[in-house]
């Protein structure tokens, strides 16, 4: 039976990763008690017995648990920060071309950030395809449930008392800093950062990414654009849907609770809006991860997950 250890198993995607994997038969959990949760040695035994680790952490930590499996056989899934753009490490997200097969011959993957999944699923085909030069300059905005703060941030937007700015959405990483920028650059094959602006509203998950182009910075009519996605996203937990909410609208709680993602092209033919809708905790996190454990066991993608 496969050993599985979750290196951080009490912050918001461990806890969901957890959650998930207790419910296979397939699976055995090493779970450490909660007095040796961050002792270096316990730390260490585990992921030198594991087959599979989750490092659900910060950066630092993150850092010093893959040297603690230096030597080991097991197969780390990193969603932190700490690897993502790493020559060492895959990144991974199985439906861009050629990173399935990247990461079946790796042992060291990293996760993809929630706002980066959406935006890389929209922007990477089209720079592969030659439909935008990788000089274009983009503009993204991202909606995202409060979940993805984290703890801290969930148990400010589910207080009794709490500030009244926190009931409309507010725009966040001001200064162009945001810790996804560089994964979205590299992934896509772009020579410059993108313009983005991350919002947080009310809602618990759920996630809509959208990037801006006009018509003649793209090499392609929306029609061709939609063809081209639907042809891309063939296999994997990403695929193209044409079509609104019933009332018009294109909710960012649509998939909450799922860990599949959806791309839309809307907009028109001077003016074109590319929109993924995903769940920030599902595909944008621990859902990505599980499935990348599926991937590594040869079992089928969506193994234990909600679509």
């Amino acid at each position: 039976m496969t050993k599985v250890f979750i290196d951080g198993s009490a912050g918001t995607t461990g806890l969901r990763i957890a959650d998930r994997l207790s419910q296979r038969r397939d699976l055995e959990l090493l779970i450490l008690p909660d007095h040796l949760r961050k002792d270096t040695n316990a730390r260490a035994d585990a992921l030198q017995k594991a087959d599979i680790a989750f490092l659900c952490l910060p950066d630092d930590a993150a850092k010093e648990s893959a040297a603690l499996a230096e030597g080991s056989k097991v197969k780390i899934i990193d969603t932190s920060t700490a690897h993502r753009v790493d020559p060492n490490w895959v990144y991974g997200m199985p439906e861009l071309k050629g990173q399935r097969q990247r990461i079946l011959a790796s042992s060291r993957i990293a996760n993809p950030g929630c706002h980066a999944s959406g935006f890389i699923a929209l922007v990477a085909p089209l720079v592969e395809n030659g439909l935008i030069d990788p000089h274009t300059a983009l503009s993204c905005f991202s909606l995202t449930g409060y979940s993805g703060g984290g703890k801290k941030m969930i148990a400010e937007y589910e207080a009794q008392e709490r500030s009244p700015l926190l009931s409309a959405p507010r725009q966040y990483a001001l200064t162009q800093q945001h810790k996804h920028l560089k994964e979205m650059a590299a992934l896509c094959g772009l020579d410059a950062l993108p313009v983005f602006c991350p919002i947080v509203a009310d809602f618990y998950s759920g996630m809509e990414v959208t990037v801006s182009l006009f018509r003649d910075s793209c090499k392609a009519s929306p029609a061709q654009l939609k063809a081209m996605y639907e042809s891309y996203y063939q296999s994997g937990l990403i695929c193209y849907r044409d079509e609104a909410d019933p009332d018009g609208m294109l909710s960012a709680a649509a998939l909450s609770g799922k860990d599949n993602m959806t791309l839309t092209v809307t907009g028109n033919e001077d003016r074109i809006l590319l929109i993924s809708r995903f769940d920030n905790l599902g595909k944008g996190a621990s859902g990505a991860a599980i499935q990348n454990m599926n991937l590594l066991l040869g079992l089928p993608e969506d193994t234990g997950l909600t679509l």
